[in-house]
């Protein structure tokens, strides 16, 4: 087990839970009738979910800001930021934050929440849904240090849903230049979006390439093959399989929740 995920979860193959925050202030989806207090209970309804069944951690997500942005409102962070603020007497386990695609409002709610880690889109160029997706690690690394967040880990997405590498260069080799060049915490490999299976083979290639870095099973886990997908990763993010009926759009469901967390107290 690796430095980082045993000094924020004291257990191996922690599993992350998602808490989806349904759509905030400025995107299309925000019902502004019922406004952000359905917001935050909807959220405490799944913290609620995620915790009774015994998720090692969860992470915030702007999940259903749909279309993303890769640069977002200010609204946004500070819509999130009063969502934490209210469970945070209620939150039991450790927490990190990832707004959707914003590594720079990331790093700015982790600070203003007390989140350990984020997860986000460090480094790379894509072609993507959102459009020209491009990066600058440097200048977010600073962006971090600036503001205090030093301790903040970040969990590098280096595959991320819904797009592609302009270079033409595979993942081992962009693996271990982004671990060369700028010292991930973890690694997260992903399938095309939310829900889709995240490849074994793929999870494989990076973990043997890395063997000291933590590498984190971004989508796609489920009850069906956590076994395998722990078998190579270091850690799962677990967010649709979380879900009723396994539906992206649907509220944890703590049952679920349950029965892939006592698996997983097995295989450990």
């Amino acid at each position: 087990m690796t430095n980082c995920l045993r000094d924020m979860f004291a257990v191996p193959k922690p599993i992350i839970g998602m808490c989806h925050l349904q759509a905030l202030p400025g995107d299309p989806a925000y019902v502004c009738d019922s406004g952000l207090d359905a917001v935050v209970e909807d959220a405490r309804m799944n913290i609620r979910a995620l915790q009774e069944g015994g998720v090692d951690g969860v992470m915030f997500s702007n999940e259903f800001s749909l279309p993303y942005l890769t640069k977002v409102d200010a609204v946004t962070v500070a819509a999130m930021a009063r969502v934490i603020a209210e469970l945070y007497d209620q939150i039991e386990v450790p927490f990190g934050v990832n707004v959707l695609w914003d590594p720079y409002a990331s790093l700015d709610l982790a600070v203003a929440t007390g989140a350990l880690f984020v997860r986000e889109i460090f480094t790379g160029v894509y072609a993507s849904d959102f459009g020209l997706w491009d990066t600058n690690c440097g200048a977010i690394v600073r962006h971090q240090y600036a503001i205090g967040g030093g301790n903040v880990r970040l969990f590098f997405n280096i595959l991320p849903e819904a797009a592609a590498y302009l270079a033409d260069r595979d993942i081992v080799s962009v693996a271990r230049s982004t671990v060369f060049n700028t010292k991930p915490d973890a690694i997260c490999i992903s399938g095309l979006t939310a829900g889709q299976v995240t490849s074994t083979e793929t999870l494989q290639l990076v973990k043997s390439a890395l063997p000291d870095i933590p590498v984190v099973a971004n989508t796609g886990v489920h009850l069906g093959n956590i076994q395998e997908q722990l078998a190579i990763a270091d850690a799962a993010i677990i967010g649709t399989a979380f879900k009723r009926d396994g539906v992206f759009e649907n509220p944890v469901d703590a049952k679920r929740v349950r029965a892939l967390m006592d698996k997983v107290a097995i295989l450990r």
